[in-house]
């Protein structure tokens, strides 16, 4: 899931001087930069107070409005230039502030804007703008705001991952309720736990911040599994499964919590731990390890058989090249 654009503002510096209407800039990418306050100091370069930059908007707005309405169907054609003559007095675009996001999600969000630089401020539509914004799928809810002259604002709530999903092959980041990022990349959320199965995702709100809770536990999961769409399994990395119940998940992990207490279960490991039933807990210990002499038995006998298998294929080969029945052939 790459940072957006970042910088930062210089109060107090000198401002370029707007390019004449004959010799337009082009267009280019606008400065993420963080927010400041007294981000309206910097109309000064334009020869203006800050109060005096917003007194000279609110005019040319009303003015643009009366000639608007007394023009008819000539609005839009009106609309635009008047935008050009505000852009042409400072009121273009230099800068967006995104509040709120994480550096992963930044990006996207600038990207949903449609914003470029120089692009005239005072024509800017903030609720198709906002509306766009919340389209990704980073962001829960955002508001955008205009700050005069050259600036837009927009301020958002993120929906952060909590977990990798898992279905048919394929990788989703989710949020906490399981909803899908459709911008975040899996591969670079590693230490987000994997669930696994078909609606594992909008079952993983429960389950998820009971396994937080237990670090010992949460720092050996592999993947939650969801089994027949009714409860979990938790495979480890070590091989090991815990059956919780498809009820009392978090009564089912305190007892897990006790007897890991009690034996280092999780420290010395096991095969599997039954925990569906409240009244009885079934731990089945890990498999005893292979002794060596009986490895390097079980070695020596498979290359000792391997020849013959090898004859007995190049003499059917033979046979069948030679048209012979393969009755015929001594294995």
């Amino acid at each position: 899931m790459p940072a957006g654009m970042r910088g930062a503002a210089l109060e107090g510096a000198p401002r370029p001087k707007a390019a004449p209407k004959s010799q337009p800039r082009p267009r280019g990418k606008v400065r993420q930069v963080a927010y400041a306050p007294a981000k309206l100091e910097a109309a000064q370069g334009l020869g203006l107070a800050p109060k005096a930059a917003v007194a000279v908007a609110a005019l040319v707005v009303v003015v643009g409005g009366i000639a608007a309405l007394a023009t008819g169907g000539r609005a839009q054609a009106l609309g635009s230039a008047f935008d050009a003559q505000a852009a042409v007095a400072g009121f273009k675009l230099n800068a967006v502030h995104i509040q709120g996001a994480s550096p992963e999600a930044r990006a996207d969000i600038l990207r949903a804007t449609g914003l470029h630089k120089d692009q005239p401020v005072l024509g800017l539509n903030l609720e198709t703008m906002r509306q766009r914004v919340e389209k990704v799928g980073w962001v829960k809810q955002a508001t955008v705001v205009r700050l005069l002259p050259d600036t837009v604002v927009i301020a958002v709530r993120e929906r952060p991952g909590r977990a990798v999903w898992q279905r048919n092959g394929r990788l989703y980041v989710i949020d906490g309720q399981g909803g899908v990022i459709r911008e975040a990349d899996p591969a670079r959320f590693p230490e987000l736990p994997l669930v696994v199965g078909v609606e594992a995702n909008e079952s993983a709100a429960q389950i998820l911040p009971l396994i937080k809770a237990r670090p010992r536990l949460a720092q050996r999961l592999e993947a939650l599994v969801r089994v027949d769409g009714r409860r979990w399994d938790l495979r480890l990395k070590d091989g090991g499964i815990v059956q919780l119940p498809a009820v009392g998940e978090e009564a089912a992990l305190i007892q897990l919590d006790r007897l890991d207490q009690q034996r280092r279960l999780l420290e010395l490991g096991f095969e599997r731990i039954d925990l569906r039933d409240p009244e009885l807990v079934a731990v089945r210990p890990p498999a005893p390890p292979v002794p060596v002499e009986t490895a390097q038995a079980d070695a020596a006998a498979t290359t000792a058989a391997a020849p013959t298998e090898v004859k007995a294929e190049t003499a059917l080969a033979k046979a069948e090249a030679a048209e012979v029945e393969p009755a015929a052939v001594q294995r």
